[in-house]
């Protein structure tokens, strides 16, 4: 494997910041074989270190088939009726850019230069604070071969109405995209944001490493979508936390509607706030033989903390989809709720459920979880049968109504491809 080394020599960098850099490493070098606890294992020495790539001065400049694939992940390339943009091309941060009226009110930048701007404040508040650097054998990859990554901030009390968007793209195979993505909500912020991950079309095997750490502060509100578009040779592994303070609110969205090797994620959302929440959505077609371990973990740690996590997967072909789900309680002042729901498409797919509550020292947690994996109803097909509805349709109709969680902020292209995406998934359902 190709390396690119995290720097260690700063400009400005106190001793504190270059103690905990040096840190970082030590921790990532002694778990670089660690297997994570889920998902299968990938070797991640048979990928080399993604390319460097020249900037670009306008998106309208990238080749046609690049804004095309991007646009199936929610990044519109005309940046309509977005705040701000960031489009990395394999390791190069090629674009970044913010709508001149929030001043400097918002920033997006590629989090190495964030790091050199900033050394002191960022290591000491957020770089690698709330992802573990020795988590796992893909978190020691990006720690010790970080291929770039966003830093996004938006200050106190600043409201950003219209979307941020980012593109993290793989235009090359055989390669490893190791990033780190870092986004601050100060106090009273609010912001959407939309990441959309994607591959080039023809390009093969590959490994897409993301670690993404989330600080949201007091009375800040965080919308953040996820759509990832891959190929079914290519392995992804991100690892996500985010951390919410008092009041604040995390609402999260993840979208897959195509096939991929193997998917393991598991992200998870950190209520030390009194009165934060958690709002976290997952929507999930498992196609052809993908292996897809993915779940969310909401720990709920401040007094009047609360939780909504929902899952809703349709599984065909040869997929097997895990969809995990874990509350846990470290406060008798909260409540949460888990709602995770499958359709099985194919006798050769296997789907699996698991909820999982803990109440650690907290007797007046209210936990619960609703758990199910089940067939389209016949009687609702029959019923829209009998309103003159053909059975494909009424079945496909039936089944966009399952996944069809709304989504603030995508673009009508993507809209539309998602719902075609589900309406190709209905056509084995019975």
């Amino acid at each position: 494997m190709q390396t690119v080394e995290t720097p260690i020599r700063i400009s400005g960098a106190s001793q504190a910041t270059l103690a905990r850099l040096a840190e970082v490493r030590a921790l990532a070098e002694a778990a670089i074989d660690k297997p994570a606890a889920l998902g299968p294992d990938v070797d991640i020495a048979r990928f080399r270190t993604v390319s460097e790539r020249q900037q670009v001065e306008k998106l309208t400049s990238l080749e046609r088939q690049v804004r095309e694939t991007a646009l199936m992940s929610g990044f519109v390339t005309d940046e309509a009726e977005r705040s701000g943009s960031y489009f990395q091309m394999d390791r190069s941060a090629i674009y970044a850019r913010v709508s001149t009226a929030f001043g400097d009110a918002v920033e997006i930048m590629g989090t190495d230069e964030a790091l050199m701007r900033e050394p002191n404040e960022m290591v000491e508040r957020y770089w690698w604070r709330a992802v573990a650097p020795d988590k796992d054998k893909y978190t020691a990859l990006v720690a010790l071969h970080q291929t770039e990554g966003y830093f996004i901030r938006v200050g106190a009390g600043q409201s950003v109405e219209k979307p941020i968007q980012a593109c993290l793209f793989v235009s090359e195979s055989d390669v490893s995209q190791n990033l780190h993505n870092i986004i601050v909500l100060e106090d009273g912020a609010e912001a959407n944001v939309i990441t959309g991950c994607n591959i080039q079309p023809g390009v093969r095997e590959g490994l897409h490493a993301g670690i993404s750490e989330f600080y949201i502060g007091k009375g800040a509100r965080l919308t953040f979508t996820m759509v990832h578009s891959w190929d079914k040779q290519f392995s992804v592994r991100p690892r996500t936390t985010a951390v919410v303070d008092d009041d604040g609110v995390f609402a999260s969205n993840y979208v897959l509607l195509r096939p991929v090797s193997s998917l393991q994620a598991f992200p998870v959302a950190q209520l030390i706030g009194e009165r934060s929440r958690a709002l976290l959505t997952t929507i999930v077609c498992g196609l052809e033989d993908s292996v897809i371990d993915l779940g969310t973990e909401t720990q709920l740690l401040g007094a009047g903390s609360s939780s909504e996590a929902v899952a809703r997967v349709v599984s065909r072909d040869s997929s097997k989809v895990y969809s995990r789900g874990r509350l846990v309680a470290r406060t008798s002042e909260c409540r949460a709720h888990l709602d995770c729901r499958g359709i099985v498409q194919s006798e050769r797919s296997t789907q699996w459920a698991i909820p999982d509550l803990q109440s650690e020292g907290a007797p007046g947690a209210e936990l619960s979880h609703e758990a199910a994996i089940s067939p389209i109803a016949a009687e609702e097909v029959y019923y829209l049968m009998s309103r003159g509805v053909p059975e494909a349709e009424a079945i496909s109709m039936i089944t966009r109504g399952f996944l069809d969680l709304e989504i603030p902020g995508l673009p009508p292209a993507l809209r539309k491809r998602i719902d075609e995406a589900i309406a190709e998934t209905s056509r084995e359902s019975m």
